[in-house]
């Protein structure tokens, strides 16, 4: 998928996706391009460019064995984000038994920790996200019993969690830069990420993994380290900070920027 705003990028990238795999000897069965507009009411559909037109547009992909639906007529929301890989790998090294899942999208990491044992929370404000996300688990044989799917907004979810004492030993907050809820509160990143982490410290258990990631340029993981550990001081929280190192195929600056706080 080769997302532009204008001919001349489009141009590029697609020349510099030709060179790079001719010289790794790969040929991408299809090639999607998406017009990226200034307002949402100009977007397009995405157009292929190269590849089988009788395929279907929706297809599996499979990252260290675990299978993944994409949807390439949803563009950017196409169903997997690579940026996250290391992240979902040192989820399954970390086994955790409860996991909740905010922001969950189409629930990769939910998928993650179920395979290695865990029961699982999803939490998103989209249903057809969840119901991806639901799609994606019984791809990889996992029967529903132990895992919920929540349709709603996670700041107001976890006061509720945390009054019905629920506890997790590991937590995804990957929440977007911009989005407006259903009841029409606007969240912004920069603002609100502090109060989304002093929420989740409520329902962490006595270990708690917690990742913390933001597309948001300005949030790097300096930045987040040092709210999560004002955070942490707040809550009367001991952690440490666990930084994964940056994926080779995407360059400085591109990405979303991550860190773990681990609870103790």
């Amino acid at each position: 998928m080769i997302s532009h705003k204008n001919d001349a990028v489009l141009n590029e990238l697609a020349a510099g996706l030709e060179a790079w795999s001719a010289q790794a000897n790969w040929t991408p069965a299809r090639v999607f391009t998406r017009f990226l507009p200034l307002k949402n009411h100009e977007r397009v559909s995405p157009i292929l460019r190269s590849g089988d037109a009788s395929l279907p547009i929706t297809t599996v992909v499979t990252e260290a064995g675990i299978r993944y639906g994409l949807d390439f007529g949803t563009g950017y929301s196409h169903g997997l984000f690579l940026d996250q890989r290391a992240n979902r790998a040192l989820l399954k090294t970390l086994r955790p038994k409860r996991l909740l899942n905010t922001f969950a999208y189409t629930c990769s990491f939910s998928v993650v920790a179920a395979l290695t044992g865990a029961e699982t929370l999803s939490v998103d404000l989209s249903r057809k996200s969840l119901d991806r996300g639901k799609q994606n688990l019984a791809l990889n044989g996992i029967e529903a019993a132990g895992h919920r799917f929540i349709n709603d907004d996670a700041l107001e979810l976890l006061p509720k969690l945390g009054h019905r004492n629920e506890r997790f030993d590991a937590i995804i907050l990957d929440p977007p830069t911009f989005s407006r809820g259903d009841n029409g509160r606007r969240w912004q990143v920069e603002q609100h990420f502090e109060d989304l982490m002093l929420a989740a410290l409520e329902v962490a258990g006595p270990t708690c993994a917690i990742l913390l990631s933001t597309n948001c340029t300005k949030l790097n993981p300096t930045v987040l380290e040092r709210q999560a550990r004002a955070c942490a001081k707040i809550k009367r929280r001991a952690t440490d900070y666990t930084r994964m190192a940056a994926e080779v195929d995407f360059p400085p600056g591109h990405g979303a920027s991550t860190l773990w706080m681990m609870v103790r």
